[in-house]
């Protein structure tokens, strides 16, 4: 296949699903194919020619109630996405096309558009969105839930307010929800479905009429072989990401609290959870934090090249999150949670080490362990990281598994 239409709620590494399809995209391109993008508009987004068809987006976290109100049919089918989508296909003709995330944004309105123009379509999974209706397999409470699994039964989200602990917001993922598998039942719209983890995909066990389409792919790790690892221990450690609840970055800073000043420690990202880090750093004077914003391309690359580790602690169930892979290829083990699919990739002690999540106590009992590695210890764990990420993470053996992927679906 030559032109390949790439799918998603947005156009710039905002998170890591993000990421995933930027280098999804780069990748194609290298390999000669024709990549179209279809997205949202945002001051952030990266430059592309496609964008004249991208429709605007809502965040209904930054707009009043009333309008939260009035937007939301909009956020569970966009007529825009539906037509603009339609104009794109109309103007470059795509052979395929692989979705990421489109819920909440560009919405099921694109799929019958897919069908009606008889374009094989693949979609990464990058939560469990199928299963859940907060996506995330989590509580009003961030607490883990598989009641809508267990019960088969999505109105527990209602019940639980598992959104936000919101009956509105909980009402909205519910009906959403119930759009996207009873309306848009994905059996009738995804020809390949690709799990980025092994979790992930058994997970997804008792849906037995999807089972079959489902491969289990791992994210890569963009240009791995031409990165240049440091195996030296750095003086800091390194979090980055989204700030939201189910990231676990407030579990982060209050055992950092726990921890002798000497032990530095840098958190980069944005999110709504910002400002509670920000209290817990004041409130307990922890000049042995430093709180950065956004970082991307080469200032990022810095920042986890020249760390001792990076911490992944999150909450919630990832899949096969980037900032482990990113840590890996630089060649810096990983101290994270031991939850989802984390676990299949953090060897404990050759690696990385796991912690219970959520524990403070064992996260800095961790951090303490590793950070007393001898210079030794440290460059053995460095680069059987590094030699992890070139055996499971390389974009050779990505791009060989996707066109694989992609030559069955378009067979079909």
């Amino acid at each position: 296949m030559e032109k390949v239409l790439l799918i998603n709620n947005c156009h710039y590494r905002r998170g890591g699903a993000d990421v995933v399809y930027l280098n999804t995209g780069e990748l194609l391109r290298k390999n000669g194919h024709q990549v179209i993008f279809f997205s949202t508009k945002s001051d952030q987004n990266e430059a592309t020619r496609f964008s004249e068809y991208f429709i605007n987006d809502i965040n209904p976290l930054k707009i009043g109630f009333i309008k939260q109100i009035l937007s939301t049919p909009r956020r569970l089918y966009s007529l825009m996405a539906k037509r603009n989508l339609e104009r794109l296909i109309k103007d470059t003709k795509p052979d395929l096309a692989h979705i990421h995330l489109y819920k909440g944004s560009l919405t099921a309105s694109i799929l019958p558009v897919l069908k009606k123009n008889k374009i094989p379509t693949v979609i990464t999974l990058h939560d469990f969105s199928l299963l859940c209706p907060r996506n995330l397999f989590l509580d009003g409470y961030n607490n883990i839930c598989q009641k809508c699994l267990t019960t088969s039964n999505p109105f527990n989200c209602v019940i639980n307010r598992c959104n936000r602990r919101n009956i509105f917001f909980s009402v909205i993922s519910y009906i959403e929800f119930e759009i996207n598998n009873k309306v848009f039942k994905p059996e009738s719209y995804f020809d390949r479905i690709i799990s980025v983890s092994k979790f992930n995909l058994e997970k997804h066990t008792n849906r037995k009429g999807l089972l079959k389409k489902f491969v289990q792919i791992y994210n890569f790790s963009p240009e791995i072989n031409n990165e240049v690892p440091n195996h030296i221990k750095g003086n800091y450690f390194f979090s980055y990401g989204r700030l939201s609840i189910e990231k676990g970055f407030t579990t982060l800073a209050k055992a950092w609290t726990r921890l002798d000043t000497h032990f530095k420690l840098i958190i980069a990202g944005e999110g709504n959870m910002k400002t509670e880090i920000s209290r817990i750093i004041q409130s307990n004077n922890n000049n042995n934090i430093d709180l950065l914003g956004f970082k991307s391309g080469k200032e990022l690359n810095e920042l986890i090249k020249n760390a001792s580790y990076i911490i992944v602690p999150s909450e919630c169930y990832e899949n096969n999150p980037m900032t482990i892979i990113e840590g890996y290829s630089l060649g810096k083990p990983v101290i994270a949670s031991n939850i989802g699919g984390i676990t299949e990739i953090i060897q404990e002690g050759k690696t990385g080490f796991l912690f219970e999540f959520k524990n403070m106590d064992d996260l800095a009992l961790k951090v303490r362990f590793a950070d007393s590695l001898s210079v030794n210890d440290y460059e053995v764990l460095s680069k059987n990281a590094r030699n992890f990420a070139i055996e499971n993470f390389s974009e050779e053996s990505h791009y060989k598994k996707l066109i694989k992927t992609y030559t069955e679906v378009i067979k079909i």
